[in-house]
C-alpha cells in the first residue's frame, strides 16, 4: 500500500465523507487515490479559498472535521484566511497540501526557493492551527493522522494541517502500517465540570434579581442539553453572533442578539443584569462595547473549555475551565427548578415592544431588517441560512428567525468577506444536500462569485440572496461618522448579479420595492431543490442600527 492510498483508507475509516479540493499536481495522485479506492466525495471549487470555507461550514454543522487539499505554493496559501477562520471559531478541520519532491525542498534556510512552488507553508500556518505536520518519510505518516485527527476535536476544536512531499505520497507502506485508532491523545480530554463553582453561582442566582445568560458559539455542540438546562433554570438568554442558533427565535427564554450591532433591546438587558452567567463565549470587544460600563452593577460567572479564555478581555470573573457538555449534565442531575423573577422578564419584553428592530431604520425603499423577517418565515424549508461579513451580516442576525434546528452560520472572529457562498455548499454538503439559503451582500459576492459555477455543477439547492446597496455599506457608514462622508473605495456600480446568475444558468429575480418581496420569495422557493439567486436593491444610505460607537455603553443612542 502507497501512502497515498493508507491516507485515502485512514480519511474513510474516520467516517468523513466529503473533501473539498481545487486540483494541482502536488496532490493529483492522493486526489486520484481517493477517487479510486474509496466512496469519499471529493468536491471540486474554483479557488482553494472557497474550499477552506467549505470545510469550516462543514464543520460548523456537522461537528466533525472535513478535509480540504491543495497543492503546493499559491494552493496552499490561498487556504491561508479559511483556515484562520476555523481557528479563530472553534471549528474542526483537516487541511492537506502537496509539497514539492524533498530532493527539491531548500537546504539552504535563508535560500528563497528551490523546487517550483515550494512555500514554507507550515511556518505560514502555524499561528492559526491547532498543530502543524510535515511529514519527512513514510513511516511517520500513520501517527500523524492519527494525532491531527484527534487533535482537530479534541478540546477547544481547530484546523490542523499536513505537508507531504510528493515523493513520500508515492512511498510504499509495506510493514509499516498501523492499525487506525492505535494513536489516543490524552493530554486534551474533556474538561470535568466543577460543581462547586455551579453551587456558587446558585446561591447568587437565588439572590438575584436581573438573571441573565449570554451564549457563545461554543455552546453550538450541546445545544439541546443547554435547551434542557434552560426548561430547569428558566433565565432569560441573550445571544452572540457565533451563538445566534442556540437557540430558535420563539423560545421563551430568548431575548436577542447583542454587541456593537446588536438589537437595542437585548444590548440593554445586557447592560442592566446584575448576574451574567457566559457559556462558551470569549466575550470580545464587539460584544462589550466599552469594558468599565461592560462589567458595571453585575457580578459575571465565565465557563469555557480553554483556560486562556478566562478573565482575558473582561476581568474580575467567577471562572471554571470546564466542558460545557458536562457542566449542563450535572447542573441537570442536581433536579433544582429555578424561574427568574417575573418583574424582570417583563422589563424585558417591554424593552423588545419599545425598541422593535423594524422601527430602528429610516431607509428609502426596501427595509433590510423588514426583508430578513420575511425571508426567515419563507425559507421554512432551509437547514439554515450563511452570511457574509458586512451590512448584510447584521441586518441577517438583528431579525432572522431561525426556527427548531435551522443553523446560522458566519465568519466570527476572522471576519472574512466573501465567506457565505463557498459556506453554503460546505454547509449543504453537511446536511445532505438540503436547501441553505446563502444571504451575501454586493461586495462580498464578487469575492467568492466564482463558486456559482460549483453551485451549478451539482445542482445544489441553495437560494443566494444577495443585499445589494452598491457599497461596502458597514464602511460606508464608517466613513459617513468619521471621515466627513468620503467615501473612499466603497461606493460602487457593481454589476448586475441576475445577469451574472444567467450566464450560469441559475434561475434568478431581482426586487427593487417591498410590495414585491412576496413575489421574489415565492419564486425563490417556486423549485426548493435548485439553486436560484434573488437580487434585492437596498437604498446606498441605509446603515444598520442601532450602532454602538467605539467606547461608548451598550446602551448608548
Amino acid at each position: 500500500m502507497k501512502v497515498k492510498e493508507y491516507i485515502a483508507r485512514f480519511l474513510e475509516a474516520k467516517e468523513i465523507d466529503t473533501v473539498f479540493l481545487l486540483q494541482g499536481g502536488m496532490i493529483t495522485n492522493l486526489v486520484d487515490s481517493i477517487h479510486e479506492i474509496t466512496s469519499i466525495l471529493g468536491v471540486t471549487v474554483q479557488h482553494e479559498q472557497a474550499a477552506a470555507m467549505a470545510v469550516d461550514a462543514y464543520g460548523k454543522v456537522s461537528h466533525k472535521p472535513a478535509v480540504a487539499l491543495a497543492t503546493s505554493g499559491p494552493g496552499a496559501t490561498n487556504l491561508i484566511t479559511g483556515i484562520a477562520s476555523c481557528f479563530f471559531d472553534s471549528v474542526p478541520a483537516i487541511f492537506i497540501t502537496g509539497q514539492v519532491n524533498t530532493t527539491q525542498l531548500k537546504r539552504n534556510p535563508f535560500a528563497r526557493q528551490t523546487g517550483f512552488q515550494e512555500t514554507d507553508i507550515i511556518n505560514i500556518a502555524a499561528p492559526i492551527t491547532k498543530a502543524v505536520f510535515s511529514v519527512w518519510v513514510a513511516y511517520q505518516i500513520p501517527d500523524i493522522l492519527e494525532k491531527a485527527y484527534a487533535l482537530s476535536m479534541q478540546g477547544r476544536p481547530g484546523p490542523v494541517l499536513i505537508d507531504i512531499p510528493i515523493d513520500i505520497q508515492m512511498q510504499e507502506m509495506n510493514d509499516l502500517i498501523i492499525p487506525i485508532d492505535d494513536v489516543v491523545l490524552s493530554e486534551e480530554n474533556k474538561k470535568e465540570s466543577d460543581l462547586v463553582f455551579f453551587k456558587k453561582y446558585y446561591v447568587d442566582l437565588q439572590k438575584s434579581k436581573r438573571p441573565l445568560i449570554l451564549v457563545g458559539g461554543g455552546v453550538r455542540s450541546s445545544s439541546e442539553l443547554f435547551k434542557e438546562f434552560l426548561h430547569r433554570y428558566q433565565i432569560p438568554v441573550v445571544l452572540s453572533l457565533l451563538g445566534l442558533d442556540v437557540l430558535p427565535y420563539t423560545h421563551p427564554e430568548r431575548v436577542g442578539f447583542i454587541g456593537t450591532y446588536g438589537n437595542r433591546w437585548a444590548n440593554t438587558t445586557l447592560a442592566d443584569c446584575d448576574l451574567l452567567l457566559v457559556l462558551g463565549s470569549r466575550m470580545d470587544s464587539r460584544q462589550t462595547a466599552s469594558i468599565k460600563e461592560f462589567k458595571q452593577g453585575k457580578k459575571i460567572y465565565h465557563i469555557d473549555i480553554d483556560y486562556n479564555e478566562l478573565n482575558n478581555n473582561i476581568t474580575g470573573c467567577e471562572t471554571s475551565e470546564a466542558d460545557l457538555s458536562l457542566f449542563f449534565e450535572d447542573a441537570i442531575a442536581l433536579n433544582r427548578i429555578y424561574k427568574a423573577p417575573v418583574k424582570w422578564k417583563n422589563t424585558i419584553q417591554l424593552e423588545r415592544d419599545t425598541n422593535s428592530d423594524t422601527s430602528e431604520l429610516d431607509c428609502k425603499g426596501i427595509n433590510p431588517n423588514v426583508f430578513i423577517h420575511e425571508l426567515s418565515k419563507s425559507s421554512g424549508l432551509a437547514k439554515g441560512f450563511t452570511t457574509d461579513v458586512g451590512a448584510n451580516q447584521m441586518w441577517s442576525a438583528q431579525s432572522i428567525e431561525l426556527s427548531k434546528n435551522q443553523f446560522f452560520l458566519t465568519s466570527g472572529g476572522m471576519g472574512a468577506m466573501g465567506y457565505s457562498l463557498p459556506a453554503a455548499i460546505g454547509a449543504c454538503f453537511a446536511s445532505g444536500i438540503s436547501p441553505v439559503v446563502a444571504i451575501v451582500g454586493d461586495g462580498g459576492m464578487q469575492i467568492n462569485i466564482q463558486e456559482l459555477q460549483t453551485i451549478r455543477r451539482y445542482n445544489l439547492p441553495i437560494k443566494i440572496v444577495v443585499l445589494n446597496n452598491r457599497s461596502l455599506g458597514m464602511i460606508r457608514q464608517f466613513q459617513d461618522a468619521y471621515f466627513g462622508g468620503r467615501h473612499v473605495s466603497t461606493v460602487d456600480n457593481p454589476p448586475s448579479f441576475v445577469n451574472i446568475a444567467s450566464a450560469y444558468e441559475i434561475e434568478r429575480y431581482y426586487i427593487e420595492s417591498e410590495e414585491d418581496i412576496q413575489n421574489g420569495l415565492e419564486r425563490m422557493w417556486m423549485f426548493p431543490n435548485s439553486p436560484f439567486l434573488l437580487e434585492v436593491f437596498i437604498d446606498t444610505e441605509t446603515n444598520i442600527s442601532p450602532k454602538v460607537m467605539f467606547g461608548d455603553s451598550l446602551k448608548s443612542k
